[in-house]
């Protein structure tokens, strides 16, 4: 009996021996399986949805570029109307202006200092788009020392925001890297690319507001070949500070 117990053992230890997985790493392995396919299902919506929307995108850019080159044209009939009849045409008065802060540090009244501040330009050489009106334009007077403003044209605007735009989230300053950042912030309000924005300030639409307040204030550089005068006087005056007009787009080139 005794020499029998070892084969025995033997013929115990050669049965298939049969694996059972724990029920956790099952678990486990599902979830898993359950993610990757919601995640692969989510990118394939988002490509259906990215597709639709640059077309979306593509069609208000050429509605866009459509309304600009309407608008000039109609500018240069009614100034060659006005010519032909031996008359003059003045055109509209300027909704945008584009200021920069050229100079003041130390030793600026608290006024000047607070309006400075509420319009964002505390850096000098720091710039950004105002909506004119009786108040601003009565703001702008009590800086017009430390600042150059003028009218922006539309590629001075866009280069503003293509080349220097940054946006403002959550009290930081952001890079436009993609449209979604755009979406994300100014959706509600209908803005969902950066032709949007560029078209809101330009032309100063209902919610530039909003528009304004999303992008931080421009950081530009000095200007290429330094200024030309003494910054206090006024640029009529042969100095650089105050209203220069449409003159203000060569000092953006300059400055970007």
């Amino acid at each position: 009996m005794q020499a029998a117990q070892p084969n025995a053992y033997a013929a115990l230890s050669k049965a298939p021996v049969k694996r059972v997985t724990p029920e956790s790493v099952l678990k486990k392995r599902k979830t898993a399986e359950k993610v990757a396919a919601d995640r692969a299902a989510k990118e394939v919506q988002r490509k259906k949805d990215n597709k639709a929307k640059r077309q979306v995108i593509f069609k208000r850019a050429e509605s866009y570029v459509k309304e600009y080159r309407a608008k000039e044209r109609d500018e240069i009939r009614l100034t060659r109307q006005a010519k032909a009849q031996g008359s003059f045409y003045v055109p509209a008065e300027a909704k945008l202006a584009f200021v920069i802060r050229i100079k003041g540090i130390n030793k600026i009244a608290p006024k000047p200092r607070k309006i400075l501040q509420l319009l964002r330009l505390t850096q000098i050489n720091s710039g950004t788009f105002v909506r004119l009106n009786k108040a601003t334009l009565q703001m702008l007077q009590w800086v017009g020392p430390y600042i150059a403003w003028g009218y922006p044209n539309l590629k001075s605007t866009r280069e503003l925001i293509y080349k220097r735009g940054f946006a403002k989230i959550n009290k930081q300053r952001i890079p436009i890297t993609d449209n979604q950042v755009i979406e994300g912030a100014l959706g509600q309000f209908g803005i969902i690319c950066i032709e949007d924005l560029v078209h809101e300030i330009y032309t100063v639409g209902p919610h530039f507001k909003q528009a304004n307040a999303f992008l931080w204030a421009f950081k530009l550089s000095n200007p290429t070949g330094g200024f030309k005068g003494k910054k206090v006087p006024h640029f009529i005056e042969g100095g650089e500070s105050g209203n220069r007009e449409d003159k203000i787009n060569a000092l953006i080139q300059k400055m970007l």
